[in-house]
């Protein structure tokens, strides 16, 4: 009997994957639509008592994917379980941790350790195994020194291992969320005040703008960088962006005027890293350790409103959130293209060989995150999906359009109701004027490689919690067209890439 339940969910699972991203499709313009002018409050989205959710998901809005898995490498996500839970009295020695605790001082400590191999394809075979060590400190400033709505919160990484995007597979959406050079740097450091019976907040510091702007909760089961921030920022921003593992000075406002609708804007410097000096072209060792704080870049403006509605149309009890964001940088962005001198192509040997420069840059994108499956007597299992859409003004720009999909879901075999197996899809778009220089180098002889076009991840991954606080992940990935189709050494279109990986999870 329990084979044949593990069977019928297992085929559910995939006509979910099959039908999930045209429900999401289908069900947009009249989830969008369904937002009244004032929104009201619905006890069915206090989630935490009929669904027995945590009250946040990831960014820090209502959970509304049920499927939002237990651990995940974004430093959004407030990991469920914690190891503690099976350590008993060695848990917390001394009854530190508590004494802390009953002051406003928590602190965690979340370990990420993965060995990833490019089995085919990319740049070339190989093996790389990389861990990251999070340590958090929050302090509710009210509890312990009285300062009424007001919260402190830092990070830090030590980071080590190598990555095998960068050494293997060179493909535009890395394949570890945690991938960096290995170091030992300051993440966030900031302070948030909340006024209004905490419907407004402000945070001033140093922040990332992937852990509350563009998150998609029944993504961060996904191991792939992309599922986390869409790549599209991380390719085009100067240095990457306020991103992982670069964070940058920045002023953040939210306003959530009921507990479905939330407003939020950000002002950050706008290049962690700062211009190249010299030969040094990566970001992460111009600010090796986190602690540049940069203040007098061009600025990054980003904004963000978000409607987690209790069901769709026509359904009940299958919440879901609609977002819509933008953000605009002030600074300059050289063409793919074109020289900076007008009617010259930067292929033509008589050009410059300098880009036309471009004044400001700008995003949009637009998501939707939504439970599709309710398990029948359960309260925290069964199937979410997502779709995720974002573009980018061609001519300055390498990729232009990004779409990801994808469909996770809790508890799908029996006796493992907090495991989440995550199907995803990632598709990067090359811009047209990248897509004309590669034709302008063959027409001026310049070259005779392949013509970029873009690049299409699949990932396969399954989370399984051995005990509370610590999971093992194995994952599987496919990249066509590496890098959106560069050459090899051989003036050869990359191979498609299939990478194999483990990780392993520990929450304290």
């Amino acid at each position: 009997m329990r084979a044949e339940t593990t069977r019928r969910r297992a085929a559910r699972t995939l006509r979910l994957l099959a039908s999930g991203v045209a429900v999401l499709a289908l069900s947009a313009p009249l989830c969008i639509a369904s937002v009244p002018a004032r929104a009201q409050s619905l006890p069915s989205l206090a989630l935490p008592m009929p669904l027995g959710l945590p009250l946040t998901g990831a960014g820090g809005d209502p959970q509304t994917a049920i499927a939002q898995s237990r651990t995940s490498d974004q430093v959004s996500v407030t990991n469920e379980g914690s190891i503690q839970d099976v350590l008993g009295p060695y848990g917390d020695p001394f009854g530190l941790r508590a004494a802390l605790a009953a002051r406003g001082v928590t602190y965690v400590l979340t370990y990420i350790g993965e060995g990833f191999s490019s089995a085919s394809g990319g740049l070339r075979r190989g093996t790389t195994f990389g861990g990251r060590l999070d340590a958090s400190l929050d302090i509710d400033l009210d509890q312990l020194a009285g300062w009424g709505g007001a919260r402190f919160h830092t990070d830090f990484f030590q980071i080590h291992g190598h990555g095998l995007s960068r050494r293997f597979v060179n493909n535009l959406t890395t394949v570890s969320g945690i991938e960096a050079l290995p170091s030992t740097r300051l993440f966030e450091l900031w302070i948030e005040q909340r006024f209004f019976g905490d419907r407004l907040s402000v945070k001033v510091g140093q922040v990332s703008a992937d852990t509350e702007f563009a998150i998609a909760q029944s993504a961060v089961v996904f191991i792939n960088a992309g599922f986390g921030w869409p790549n599209i920022g991380a390719v085009v921003l100067p240095s990457g962006g306020p991103i992982y593992p670069l964070a940058t000075p920045a002023i953040r406002l939210k306003y959530e005027p009921t507990a479905e609708l939330s407003l939020q804007g950000g002002l950050f410097n706008g290049d962690p890293a700062g211009t190249p000096a010299g030969d040094e072209t990566d970001p992460e060792r111009r600010n090796r350790s986190g602690t540049s704080f940069r203040v007098n870049d061009p600025a990054l403006l980003i904004g963000e409103v978000a409607y987690a509605y209790p069901s769709l149309p026509g359904a009940e009890r299958l919440a879901g959130t609609a977002t819509l964001g933008g953000w605009y940088h002030f600074g300059r962005f050289d063409s793919p293209r074109l020289d900076e001198v007008r009617g010259r192509l930067l292929a033509d040997p008589e050009a410059s060989g300098i880009a036309r420069r471009f004044r400001g840059n700008a995003g949009l994108y637009a998501m939707l995150d939504q439970t599709i499956y309710r398990e029948p007597g359960t309260v925290n299992e069964g199937a979410s999906a997502f779709l995720r859409v974002s573009a980018v003004p061609t001519n300055r720009n390498l990729i232009d359009l990004y779409v990801d999909a994808g469909v996770a879901y809790r508890g799908l075999f029996e006796g493992r109701p907090n495991d989440t197996l995550g199907l995803g899809v990632i598709h990067s778009r090359i811009s047209p004027a990248a897509r004309a220089f590669d034709r302008d180098q063959r027409v001026f002889g310049a070259g005779s490689g392949p013509l970029r076009s873009s690049e299409t991840v699949f990932e396969a991954t399954y989370q399984a919690e051995l005990v509370s606080g610590f999971t093992l992940q194995p994952d599987l990935q496919y990249v066509m067209r590496p890098g959106g189709g560069v050459a090899d050494e051989r003036g050869r279109r990359l191979r498609n890439a299939t990478v194999l990986g483990l990780r392993a999870t520990i929450n304290y």
